[in-house]
């Protein structure tokens, strides 16, 4: 079965003693994205992947780039990047703190505004959800995340927004057991949610074995390239 990696970045930087943790160096999140490109990785969005009705018809090597809160720095920074070398990008937005900052974890970091989303060129940004309140859904009723999904749709719908049917789990966290997760699941397909992504750290083979478990590669500030590269040849399982 074919490998297909999905990275998973938060906030960039110009600040390189910042870039530790969720945030990155935007001087090294380039040098990632130009080791993608001369090792002649194909980035995709997920809607992309209809397209292939085989594993056999899927190049060899093959990834997705996601970014979660859409801050404004991803924008300044790191679209430029994608532009500039000819790759895409899926960007997951908690609706409700758009134009705003990310108080969810008591932070001031600004995200980008409807102005600014609806800027990014759908060529190369893909843009998802990563539901409306970023709050963790193994800690709601299937009521509130209905409800969730609701306050989504009209944002999505008042807002004339072109958003995938994809949605970043906030922290990567959903029920992973029993009734909570059949209730779930059951609840992303009536949403018409098409892909679920959690972290978990491995590499996924394509295609998916569950679409609503799917896992991404949580690539760190301090991550040297070799530890990159690491990561996306065998996630989790190289440490």
């Amino acid at each position: 079965m074919p490998k297909l990696p999905i990275l998973m970045y938060h906030s960039v930087t110009t600040q390189s003693n910042e870039s530790h943790g969720l945030t990155i160096d935007v001087k090294k999140l380039e040098e990632q994205l130009l080791f993608l490109k001369s090792e002649g990785y194909t980035t995709f969005h997920f809607k992309d992947l209809q397209q292939f009705k085989s594993a056999q018809e899927f190049p060899e090597k093959s990834v997705i780039i996601t970014f979660d809160d859409v801050y404004v720095n991803q924008l300044e920074l790191a679209y430029p990047l994608f532009v500039k070398h000819d790759l895409k990008a899926c960007f997951y937005i908690p609706f409700k703190y758009v134009g705003g900052v990310n108080t969810w974890d008591k932070g001031t970091e600004p995200i980008m505004s409807v102005a600014q989303l609806q800027s990014l060129s759908s060529d190369v940004i893909e843009l998802g959800l990563h539901s409306f309140a970023h709050q963790r859904y193994d800690q709601l009723s299937i009521e509130t995340i209905q409800n969730d999904f609701d306050l989504c749709k009209n944002f999505i719908i008042e807002n004339r927004l072109d958003i995938n049917n994809t949605i970043a789990y906030p922290y990567g966290k959903y029920p992973k057991t029993g009734e909570e997760q059949h209730a779930f699941f059951k609840c992303l397909k009536q949403n018409n949610i098409a892909y679920g992504l959690r972290i978990g750290n491995r590499v996924n083979t394509f295609p998916f074995k569950n679409h609503y478990e799917i896992q991404r590669l949580d690539i760190k500030g301090e991550d040297s390239l070799k530890v990159f590269k690491k990561k996306l040849k065998k996630g989790k399982s190289w440490f």
